[in-house]
């Protein structure tokens, strides 16, 4: 019998789960990540044909009707789910009508889908018309960037090109920059909607005072997103503690020839 607990979307889950943890990312019960599966690859697992229990989304997800998710469980501490992944994750199938999401596997302790999950959802809605290869929505409180957050504008093309001038590899894997919303209360309708609307241009958002929201194509893709943005924070917030005074920097120039060397197109409203 092929088990879904031993599959390698529960072991990855795992993995990226405690790094995120390991990094100083997720306190507490801080964070949240959804893996988007398909029916084909779930078909090999045979415990896998029972629903066990069913959620109410409160949002209309027909647009995902069919697909797999398994997503992290609300409350639930990122640390531990390597340790007991049936409890703290889930796999759940969206309803044909979008409005429920029904259990298969996981939160065998009675647990639920991160409180974010709505969000999530809206997110891979929106992805999907744009990258046909999204599959993974991650949010998470990286330290630094959180500390922009405090003394930085908050204006997408400022904060975009901060972050491209302090490491050459930040235009090379966010070309499109950074997209911010307004500070807002976490858990609603109206936050996923925010964000949703912004991942149609970025595939990462701020949250002021709060965190960050990343998509991407697979679980690494997208830690290693949040991981360079983080560093780029972290090199600034180095600078600032080492007096503030920068003499000399990326440059423009430079930052369009690092666009062709890599076959990337900056955003050109952030790069002119």
């Amino acid at each position: 019998m092929t088990k879904f607990a031993d599959s390698k979307y529960v072991k990855a889950l795992c993995d990226i789960t405690f790094r995120s943890y390991d990094h100083g990312w997720d306190e507490r019960n801080g964070g949240n990540v959804s893996l988007r599966l398909t029916a084909a690859e779930l078909a090999e697992f045979d415990d896998l044909t029972e629903v066990k229990r069913t959620y109410d989304l409160g949002f209309d997800a027909s647009e995902l009707a069919g697909q797999y998710f398994l997503v992290t469980g609300s409350g639930r501490y990122f640390r531990n789910v390597i340790k007991r992944p049936e409890l703290d994750s889930g796999l759940v199938k969206i309803t044909a009508d979008g409005s429920q999401a029904e259990l298969y596997w996981g939160f065998e302790d009675g647990a639920k889908p991160t409180s974010e999950f709505p969000t999530h959802l809206m997110s891979h809605i929106a992805r999907l018309k744009v990258d046909p290869n999204q599959r993974v929505v991650m949010h998470c409180h990286p330290t630094n960037f959180i500390a922009l957050s405090f003394t930085q504008a908050l204006d997408e093309r400022k904060l975009s090109r901060l972050l491209w001038q302090m490491q050459a590899e930040s235009l090379v894997v966010f070309p499109e920059g950074v997209g911010i919303i307004p500070y807002m209360t976490p858990g609603t309708n109206e936050i996923g909607a925010k964000t949703a609307a912004k991942m149609t241009d970025y595939r990462v958002v701020m949250w002021p005072h709060h965190g960050i929201f990343a998509v991407g194509a697979d679980l690494d893709e997208t830690f290693g997103l949040i991981e360079t943005v983080e560093k780029a924070a972290l090199i600034y917030s180095q600078i600032m503690a080492q007096g503030g005074q920068i003499k000399q920097r990326i440059t423009d120039d430079q930052l369009k020839e690092l666009a062709q060397a890599f076959g990337v197109e900056a955003n050109p409203k952030f790069l002119a």
